[in-house]
């Protein structure tokens, strides 16, 4: 058991960090802007103008997954940005479950942003009698008793887990039993996975705190 798997095999069989592919999203994010800009041939230079990675590692980065683009020609922007959707899964639709339907859990229920990435909550699981039953948006909250059975039966590979820190990690090992090999997690617990499973974790009271050391310092 491990706390998260951050390597992720590329095409040519070599290793890449969590922090590539992070930054693969962030390239592909800045192609589609170019694209509604109208852009078709680009630089590696101006790919990266407004990110925080240099045109060298961005080259990079491109190379664990083959040859793209032409010296002194550069990229061809709807080319690359297919490309990019290939290489991260994003030209496919994800089906999520959703476990946790308290407050930040119903704001996810109902945030339209996923569709934007071809991603959709299509199940929320909670264990509080006086919501279970109820809906959130279009998705009527299960008992969480079913998570294992519902997620198995519509082959969920990727969840998110809003729940309070002292249910995260049993929803998190009932999760991965049912198939789950992608984890979104919202609770302060670092879970505990199998090998192969990927998690991510969303701790915002932990970053504010970053902030306010900083900018405690800086006064």
């Amino acid at each position: 058991m491990k706390n998260r798997t951050n390597i992720i095999l590329c095409s040519k069989k070599a290793k890449c960090s969590s922090e590539i592919i992070k930054r693969l999203s962030l390239y592909l994010r800045n192609l589609k802007r170019l694209e509604k800009e109208g852009v078709e041939t680009i630089s590696s230079d101006k790919i990266t103008q407004f990110l925080n990675a240099s045109s060298v590692q961005f080259r990079k980065d491109l190379s664990y997954f083959g040859g793209f683009g032409k010296p002194g020609v550069g990229y061809k922007v709807k080319s690359l940005l297919k490309e990019l959707e290939n290489i991260l899964g994003v030209n496919q639709e994800w089906d999520i479950a959703l476990v946790g339907a308290g407050r930040l859990g119903g704001a996810l229920s109902r945030f339209e942003g996923f569709s934007r990435f071809n991603l959709r909550i299509v199940c929320v699981f909670d264990n509080d009698k006086k919501v279970i039953g109820k809906k959130r948006g279009q998705l009527l909250i299960q008992d969480v008793k079913d998570l294992v059975k519902t997620v198995e039966r519509k082959k969920i590979r990727i969840a998110i887990i809003a729940t309070p820190m002292e249910a995260a990690q049993s929803v998190c090992h009932e999760l991965t039993k049912a198939g789950v090999k992608g984890i979104l997690n919202f609770s302060p617990l670092v879970l505990k996975v199998p090998n192969g499973v990927c998690v991510s974790n969303v701790d915002m009271a932990c970053e504010l705190e970053s902030l306010i050391y900083f900018a405690k310092r800086k006064r």
